[in-house]
């Protein structure tokens, strides 16, 4: 029994970084108005899947290292729903510092993240940048 409770925690140490395998890595969100974007790392948080902003770009595509929002997670504590899919987490919008029910959606290099609050709902296609 020890065996087997022992064989089930690795697997579980060694299933969350698989989890997130096929989202990881840097997306760019979509451009708001102003061609102002984010960059996002995506990958395993625990046996989730998290995003941190990583940078802020400008129009010109040129960083902002003063971006008072670098390092804050904007993808939270999403997990599995299916192949590609991701539910039951949250996104965090920094347009209007607000955190919403979100799923999101793997699609070749375009990611598709949707949040929502009761049946009103947003989202973006990001695009890989790696």
């Amino acid at each position: 029994m020890i065996r087997l409770a022992t064989s089930a925690a690795a697997l579980a140490l060694l299933a969350g970084p698989a989890i997130a395998a096929g989202v990881e890595g840097l997306w760019n969100t979509e451009a708001n108005e102003a061609g102002e974007y984010l960059v996002v790392e995506v990958g395993p948080c625990a046996d989730k899947t998290c995003g941190v902003i990583v940078a802020a770009m400008n129009a010109a595509g040129e960083a902002d290292p003063a971006y008072e929002n670098l390092g804050r997670n904007i993808i939270i504590d999403m997990v599995p729903d299916g192949e590609n899919k991701w539910d039951d987490g949250e996104i965090w919008a920094p347009d209007d510092d607000k955190t919403y029910s979100s799923s999101m959606e793997l699609k070749g290099d375009v990611l598709s993240v949707e949040g929502c609050v009761l049946v009103f709902c947003r989202g973006q296609d990001w695009t890989r940048t790696n």
